[in-house]
């Protein structure tokens, strides 16, 4: 990590708040859902002194620092492919979560994010929805050589239903729930990105996400629910399934 991988903490903290606003445009149970992850997860560890657990395409780090005080014995190691918002992450999260890049879902990403011997746990919220089948089914084989016997995988995130009609009533649920909630003004995606990258400031970052051909993340529902059931009962998980909902917001538990 050099010089213009740093980012000062307040000017971080403030970039996240700003993240937290534009992802609640789009989800606005988000603090629901963390909190449904940090049960499964502190109820899945409970008997672990120093449990490992791997957040998931970690973004800048709003999910490891709210279960870090849910589960204060375990280690935490955010992974994700993008310099800037792991850059964010590094200057806001606690000292006790360890950041490292690598790419999702392709052969090595463990080797590469340092990840070695066997975890307890494995989390992710709304950050594999821009996998590809293909990826998923690598990722999910992956964890499943991780994970200890009795260890989770838990994701949060957007799963949509395979038959068409479902889906479209999905997405209007979700809609129309945004609305009532009051959360459509927030600043969006779009909006946020385009904010930083105005910042002169994080030039350097951003020429690092080009640099690394940086995936551009969207807001779409990518494999629907069956196909990550189906992909994850080939990798070997035992239990599979939804544990909270909401539209098609879905905390995901696969227990190996």
């Amino acid at each position: 990590m050099t010089s213009t991988d740093i980012v000062d903490p307040a000017v971080a903290a403030e970039w996240l708040r700003r993240w937290d606003a534009q992802q609640e445009h789009y989800i606005p149970d988000r603090e629901l859902r963390f909190t449904v992850i940090g049960d499964v997860l502190s109820d899945t560890l409970g008997q672990h002194s120093s449990p490992t657990v791997l957040d998931l395409g970690c973004g800048p780090g709003s999910l490891a620092a709210r279960l870090v005080e849910r589960v204060p014995a375990a280690h935490f190691v955010g992974i994700d492919t993008d310099p800037l918002l792991l850059a964010f992450a590094r200057a806001t999260a606690p000292s006790s979560v360890r950041f490292v890049e690598a790419r999702l879902g392709v052969p090595g990403w463990a080797d590469t994010a340092g990840v070695t011997g066997k975890i307890q746990a494995a989390v992710s919220t709304t950050a594999l929805h821009w996998l590809s089948a293909e990826a998923l089914g690598q990722l999910y084989r992956d964890l499943a050589d991780l994970i200890e016997p009795g260890g989770v995988f838990i994701d949060g995130d957007h799963f949509a239903e395979a038959k068409p009609r479902l889906r479209e009533l999905q997405r209007l649920v979700r809609h129309r729930h945004e609305t009532r909630a009051g959360v459509k003004a927030n600043e969006d995606w779009d909006q946020w990105w385009d904010a930083v990258e105005a910042e002169e400031t994080f030039a350097d970052l951003l020429a690092q996400r080009r640099e690394r051909a940086v995936p551009a993340h969207d807001h779409g529902i990518g494999p629907d629910l069956e196909t990550h059931v189906e992909l994850l009962q080939q990798a070997g998980f035992r239990e599979i399934g939804a544990v909270w909902q909401s539209g098609d917001d879905r905390v995901l538990v696969a227990v190996r």
